[in-house]
């Protein structure tokens, strides 16, 4: 652990429709694919939940409210993109602001630090659900307390 040199904070959301489903993402980043819930990195002067509110509305269009804490990692993670990173993870319950929910199920790409990326969002039913449908340690862990 001592070539740690700082926190990597991010916030996830829980979303679930009227049909039990939970929301996730797969994301490709040049030959590094992964599934996890939707969310991402908090920046300077944002707190957790405007974080959350953010980041699903530049990926999914989606105007969300925060309805619940969740669960905030409690264990040692490192980054698996930077090394020297250790992971802060801050899951939320997310509900939509207005119905029904229009998410694009479509794949789509964003440019990221001046690279592409390809993301695609998908439903699955919460009894279905499993860890080893997620990518991330913290994913699983949370996966296992929602299904």
């Amino acid at each position: 652990m001592s070539n740690i040199d700082r926190f990597n904070i991010r916030v996830y959301g829980i979303l679930i429709n009227p049909n039990d489903e939970v929301l996730l993402i797969h994301e490709r980043m040049g030959d590094f694919e992964f599934t996890k819930f939707p969310g991402g990195g908090m920046e300077f002067g944002e707190g957790t939940r405007d974080c959350l509110k953010r980041e699903f509305m530049e990926e999914a269009q989606l105007d969300v409210e925060i309805v619940e804490h969740i669960y905030t990692t409690d264990f040692y993670q490192q980054s698996a993109f930077r090394k020297t990173d250790q992971l802060i993870s801050i899951y939320y319950k997310v509900k939509p602001k207005d119905f029904p929910i229009q998410i694009n199920l479509a794949e789509f790409e964003v440019i990221e630090h001046g690279k592409p990326e390809y993301l695609r969002f998908f439903w699955v039913k919460r009894s279905d659900l499993k860890p080893e449908m997620l990518t991330f340690p913290i994913d699983k862990k949370v996966c296992e307390m929602i299904s």
